[in-house]
């Protein structure tokens, strides 16, 4: 599923002006199943700061090994370095369907920030029209993008649940997938974290469209998904990549490459350098699943 396809100078004024230096960062070797998103919410920065700092997309897979710059704090534009809780900046207001977890995507911020500054409980919903304040960095709510009629509904939904490799491993099993395929997979996509949700509205364990979980539910499973499950996320994903195998012919590699990109994409384009990065990385978490 191919889904990934703002530099501003900051000055600081001190008592006496020094310009900003490459020893104002810091670099931190990305580990297994991190992600841009959470390596910028454990630092305090929005994942568009850190992505500029990087010269990077805000979607772009980053890979266990490698290294990324973490800017000071004054740098990006974020709350500055050691600051505890997040001060407030404007308000937004939930619509039907909103979840704090798509906000805080959205936003480039973190669920249990925006819970804790609105004295929420992270794992109860969300009433629509109540009015949330985000985290310092996070955009206004004037500047937020208002969804299409109907969008906040689309299927599968966001959920405050992580899974264990185990559960992606059995429901592999249950579906003749390869297990450490299907594991590693939803390692890289999600870290095995259903409360993601990509910018481009990529969802849940195994980070699927909209319009894939839809294929599934029609064509694939043969009984109803739960859109709220984080283990039917990883019944559609895996029921997902089974198809993919079949497509490909049972060629692993390509199999994990159009999960990626879209068949249809490889065939007109071709491998793109980020698809052949993300088999890779992935090929590689299969060997802590079995290989």
């Amino acid at each position: 599923m191919y889904r990934r396809f703002l530099a501003a100078a900051a000055a600081v004024v001190v008592s006496v002006a020094v310009p900003a230096t490459a020893s104002a960062q810091v670099a931190h070797v990305v580990q297994e199943g991190e992600t841009l998103w959470s390596i910028a919410a454990d630092h305090g920065l929005t994942t568009g700061a850190l992505a500029v700092a990087n010269g990077l997309s805000e979607d772009r897979h980053v890979l266990a090994g490698e290294t990324i710059r973490i800017p000071a704090a004054e740098q990006a534009g974020g709350a500055p370095s050691g600051a505890v809780t997040p001060s407030p900046m404007g308000a937004y207001t939930v619509r039907q369907g909103d979840t704090l977890s798509a906000i805080a995507a959205r936003n480039g911020s973190r669920a249990d920030q925006i819970a804790w500054m609105n004295g929420l409980d992270p794992d109860e919903p969300l009433l629509a029209g109540t009015a949330l304040k985000l985290p310092t960095g996070a955009p206004d709510a004037t500047d937020a993008p208002t969804p299409a009629s109907g969008a906040a509904e689309a299927a599968p939904h966001p959920t405050q649940e992580t899974v264990a490799p185990a559960l992606v491993e059995q429901v592999a099993l249950e579906h003749g997938v390869p297990s450490s395929l299907a594991t590693a997979i939803a390692e890289q996509e999600s870290g095995f974290n259903n409360a993601l949700v990509s910018s481009a509205n990529a969802r849940g364990v195994m980070q699927l469209l909209p319009g894939t979980w839809d294929f599934v539910q029609s064509d694939l499973a043969g009984y109803a998904l739960q859109p709220a499950s984080a283990q039917d996320n990883v019944h559609a994903g895996v029921l997902y990549l089974g198809q993919l195998l079949r497509d490909t012919g049972g060629d692993e590699a390509a199999a994990t490459a159009a999960y990626y990109q879209g068949l249809s994409s490889i065939r007109n384009v071709g491998l793109l350098p980020e698809t052949r990065a993300y088999v890779a990385s992935v090929m590689a978490l299969r060997q802590k699943y079995g290989g």
